[in-house]
């Protein structure tokens, strides 16, 4: 038996002894405080017939991918510039440092107020839950090129330019990438709790709501379609970087444990 079947089995009985011990719990505690697997699956299907389900999914998806990218392309440039500058890198790593351990959901009143209950306050929550993680690790990328490396490209006569783009932005692609994998999971902590206060859609709204009819089936549904949404766009995020950034030294989690 080859390892990959091994490992699909060893997966397979994983998820069915999860399964079995979450029914069993679900029998002891009674469905209504822990609905077991069954109980949930037609909570599930109940809000998937009505429509319900893939419209929030669809929302919500929509404003993490959209902040999230937004972040992103803002802080990558930035990162570059403080890094790089050092008069920059002096005012602004005291203030990086000050500001990023201020969660996103403290935010989430003066966002209110600053633009509004619509979509905009969201998607720049997601932006400033997205923004700082990838500034802070395209700012350790930079700093962690070789000064032997720059040294060289000035001995050849490049300019300051051909050095940001030849030199540290390939040196520095890794840990960008690292910084927005990981900025896409405090993406979605920051929209659930945007749209368990201030919406009436989207998934964090629904885990919010079903307290309301005390359907813990339904908030059992959210969860589980959190942990999909976020498995799925991470998988598809490292499956685009290890085939369009490999030449840079950008690999998978799957490809280290090969």
């Amino acid at each position: 038996m080859s390892n990959r079947l091994k490992k699909g089995l060893l997966h397979i009985l994983f998820w069915l002894a999860g399964l079995g011990i979450w029914q069993l719990l679900s029998l002891v505690y009674g469905p209504e405080i822990l609905p077991g697997p069954i109980y949930t699956a037609k909570g599930g299907y109940e809000l998937l017939m009505d429509g319900t389900l893939l419209q929030y999914i669809g929302i919500s998806s929509y404003r993490v991918l959209l902040g999230w990218t937004l972040g992103s392309l803002i802080a990558i440039p930035v990162g570059l510039v403080i890094g790089k500058v050092g008069t920059i890198r002096v005012f602004a790593e005291p203030f990086l440092n000050f500001i990023r351990f201020i969660p996103p959901i403290a935010f989430i009143t003066l966002f209110l107020v600053w633009f509004g209950i619509g979509e905009t306050s969201k998607i720049m929550l997601i932006l400033y839950a997205t923004f700082f993680i990838v500034v802070l690790n395209t700012l350790t990328g930079v700093l962690a090129v070789e000064e032997d490396k720059i040294r060289s490209a000035r001995s050849m006569g490049a300019s300051e330019w051909q050095i940001v783009l030849h030199v540290i932005i390939p040196a520095t692609v890794p840990y960008m990438f690292t910084g927005i994998r990981l900025a896409m999971g405090t993406s979605f902590m920051a929209i659930i709790g945007a749209e368990m206060i201030a919406s009436n859609e989207g998934v964090g709204y629904l885990i919010w709501n079903s307290r309301l009819f005390f359907r813990t089936d339904w908030i059992f549904v959210g969860l589980i379609c959190l942990g999909f949404m976020g498995f799925l766009t991470d998988r598809t995020v490292g499956l685009l970087g290890r085939k369009l950034l490999s030449r840079y030294g950008v690999v998978s989690a799957n490809s280290l444990r090969r």
